[in-house]
């Protein structure tokens, strides 16, 4: 080796050491804290274009990765399904039209797995979102989503009465045979269906009433007959913190919900949220139609729950272009992936491994296990490691990664077409998603773009909870402008319910603002 070549390869090593030794001590400070007396960290931070970590801990120890498991199912769904990929809604007559507008059938909505039928869609097609999803119910911030909740059915209901429908002496069937419905996701109890109206959600807010004693006020978004709600909550003194519960929730005969709803409401306090999750998202939708149907003018005669009565073979015989009566087109599933990772959206990540086996997989008895198939085949056909990897849904509910393979996968994205649009999907620090809160005055506050998880139990030993997974993952560019990839992961937390998951978010972000401020050395 010439010696000014050796010289400048040893300047450069040199120089990273000094900022693996600047990092970790600031690590190492950050792990002695008391709070994390008993917990384990894994760290690892690459270079963007590849060669020698930057620094790693842990990093081939597997960990619990929260909801860092999305950046995986939205990764490989954009991959499979495409980033262009649109969702089509038909609906669709089973009989004729006669000449003054009666339609002698039922109408039949064929869910697809649109996951966005709700008030997100804008004008110019992109998807809105709140910081804190309306789906975490609970959580400080949350709130009804703004907007029409059923924007994409009212217009569905208008293209069906522009089609000479007046009245239809049948039933609204909502076909939601693309995949099994009924299962309740690991993180907000919503519905996975194939059909999701406005996250498969009815967003409840109580207001205090004018004085103490007066009842207190619920309003619904959406509005609609599906739930009926017997408002107990009363409105108490100035001071003190909502303590409201639903009671009870009984399914009538025709599928519709009665809920009761008690407790007290300090007068002069901010409204409480709450998202009631629907348990059958496709009677749900059935109700909406229904109701939207009626708003276009167009009366339907029976009010039966929209589950079909008829096996799916049967019904598809109807699905021809002659029987189209209405269709609602998707955004791209770019847009969705955008706001599944910039809120962690469960339900949408949940779905997606099934709509990748039912979709990429065509008609697989099992979507699930075939997404998960499909997923699994291309990682290993591109030369991943998956033995770093443990995943059974798409939204973290059981998963487990080695900070390594997290960091292999997201360099592996770097590497798509649509890798601009997956990195700007990710939430910034301290600017929004999930991390609009987080490190907001450190100098790196919209610098990095990574995906939060949080995985928690109770702790009714010590009445308080623990944290199990938290992960911080995705990319930065270092003040030194150095692109990197990093994955940083604290499992087994002892935390406060209320404030543990920001507190513990913050300190991984706390590790992130120092590798971003760390002089990485002569690696570009």
């Amino acid at each position: 080796m010439k010696p000014l070549l050796r010289l400048a390869l040893t300047l450069t090593l040199a120089a990273t050491a000094l900022a693996q030794t600047d990092f970790d001590a600031r690590l190492r400070a950050i792990m002695a804290r008391p709070d994390y007396r008993h917990s384990r960290f894994g760290i690892a931070i690459y270079p963007l274009t590849g060669g020698s970590p930057l620094y790693r801990l842990n990093a081939e120890q597997l960990f619990v990765p929260g909801s860092t498991t999305k950046l995986l199912t939205e990764g490989v769904a954009l991959k499979l399904l495409g980033p262009d990929y649109r969702f089509h809604t038909p609906i669709y007559r089973t009989g004729a039209i006669s000449p003054d507008g009666v339609l002698l059938g039922d109408l039949v909505a064929v869910a697809s797995g649109d996951l966005d039928l709700s008030g997100r869609i804008q004008s110019d097609g992109t998807l809105a979102f709140l910081n804190v999803d309306h789906s975490y119910s609970g959580t400080p911030g949350s709130a009804a989503l703004p907007g029409d909740p059923i924007a994409p059915l009212r217009k569905m209901a208008r293209q069906v009465a522009d089609h000479g429908v007046k009245r239809v002496t049948g039933r609204v069937i909502v076909d939601a045979g693309l995949f099994p419905e009924g299962e309740r996701e690991l993180g907000t109890g919503a519905v996975i269906s194939p059909i999701v109206v406005n996250d498969n959600c009815v967003d409840i807010t109580i207001s205090a009433g004018p004085r103490e004693g007066d009842a207190a006020a619920a309003h619904l978004s959406p509005q609609t007959s599906y739930i009926e709600v017997t408002d107990r909550v009363r409105t108490v003194a100035a001071g003190s913190q909502p303590q409201i519960r639903v009671t009870s929730d009984v399914r009538n005969a025709d599928g519709s919900r009665r809920l009761t709803v008690e407790g007290a409401m300090p007068a002069g306090h901010a409204p409480f949220f709450h998202a009631y999750k629907v348990p059958e998202p496709s009677v749900f939708a059935s109700f909406l139609f229904r109701e939207a149907l009626a708003e276009a003018g167009v009366t339907v005669a029976s009010a039966e729950s929209g589950k079909p009565l008829v096996d799916g073979q049967t019904l598809a015989t109807w699905y021809k272009p002659e029987n189209l009566v209405a269709e609602h087109v998707s955004p791209p599933f770019a847009e969705d992936a955008r706001i599944t990772l910039k809120v962690s959206q469960n339900l949408h990540a949940s779905t997606t491994p099934y709509l990748v086996g039912a979709v990429a997989g065509g008609k697989h008895p099992d979507a699930l296990v075939e997404g998960f198939r499909l997923e699994r085949q291309l990682l290993e056909k591109d030369g991943l490691d998956l033995s770093g990897a443990v995943q059974t849904d798409g939204a973290g509910g059981s998963a487990l990664f080695t900070p390594d393979f997290m960091c292999q996968f997201l360099t592996y994205m770097s590497k798509q077409p649509f890798a601009r649009a997956y990195h700007d999907s990710l939430p910034v620090l301290g600017k929004d998603g999930t991390l609009y809160d987080i490190q907001t005055a450190s100098a790196a506050a919209g610098k990095v773009f990574a995906k939060t998880g949080t995985y928690a139990a109770a702790d009714r030993l010590h009445e308080r909870s623990v944290i199990t997974g938290k992960g911080l993952a995705g990319y930065m560019t270092t003040r030194d402008g150095h692109d990197a990839v990093f994955a940083f992961y604290v499992n087994f937390v002892p935390a406060d319910p209320a404030t543990g998951a920001h507190t513990v978010g913050d300190m991984l972000g706390e590790i992130a603002t120092a590798a971003y401020e760390s002089d990485w050395g002569g690696r570009k």
